[in-house]
This record gives C-alpha cells, sequence and structure tokens, in this order.
C-alpha cells in the first residue's frame, strides 16, 4: 500500500472551505471537499487528520458527495493484518464543476427569492 503522510490544511484549502460555508454547504461536506481538492486517492483516515473530522462526519459528507457523483471509493485490502479493507476516496468531478453545480443551484434560489420579493411588491 502506499506509504502517503497527510498534511495539515493548506492556506488555499481553508479558504475552500471558507467560501463553501458562506455558500451554506455544510462544514463536514466543505471540510471533505477541501481535503478531496488537490485530486489525490485518500483515505478517510487522512481525510479526518487533513480535516480534523471525526469519522462519523466523513461518512456522512461522503454519503452526499456520492449522492451528488462528485466521489469515487474504492477498496484495497490491506497488505498487514485482519479487519476491513480500506477506502480510497478521490474526486471524480473536478472542483471547478462542482463549484459551477453550486453556482447554478444559489442562482435558482436566488431568481425564486427575488420572484417572491416582485409579488409581495405587487401585492402591497
Amino acid at each position: 500500500m502506499r506509504e502517503k503522510k497527510p498534511h495539515n490544511m493548506s492556506e488555499k484549502e481553508y479558504e475552500i472551505v471558507e467560501l463553501l460555508r458562506k455558500l451554506e454547504i455544510n462544514r463536514p461536506v466543505a471540510l471533505t471537499l477541501a481535503s478531496l481538492s488537490s485530486g489525490d486517492e485518500i483515505t478517510s483516515r487522512e481525510i479526518e487528520y487533513i480535516s480534523n473530522l471525526r469519522q462519523p462526519e466523513v461518512s456522512i459528507a461522503m454519503r452526499y458527495l456520492k449522492e451528488n457523483d462528485w466521489v469515487n471509493i474504492r477498496e484495497e485490502k490491506k497488505t498487514e493484518g485482519k479487519g476491513r479493507p480500506v477506502k480510497l476516496y478521490r474526486l471524480t468531478t473536478p472542483l471547478e464543476e462542482i463549484v459551477q453545480t453550486i453556482e447554478q443551484k444559489v442562482i435558482l434560489e436566488s431568481r425564486s427569492v427575488l420572484e417572491n420579493i416582485e409579488k409581495l411588491k405587487r401585492l402591497a
């Protein structure tokens, strides 16, 4: 198995998290996306280390990423000992495209809010 040391979040990754949070993306999803943003394949444990999330938070974030078809999950058997295979995660959709998807959602929601304001103006 590959021996790669996890890293702490970079300034760029922190900025990604902050901006995603401002777009109403929940904290675990934002941190997990930022952890995966390099495009490398990493384990759940590495995501926990990089993002400072607990395992259940990573699992919830992964569920959301899977539902949106943004992540690929691959299992790899452990080279030593027993236990479950190690799950490896990688973004299948570039972060740029994910941001465009979020942008489209925000635009649609904004249009709806503006239409409601216009209706209220007409009724006032």
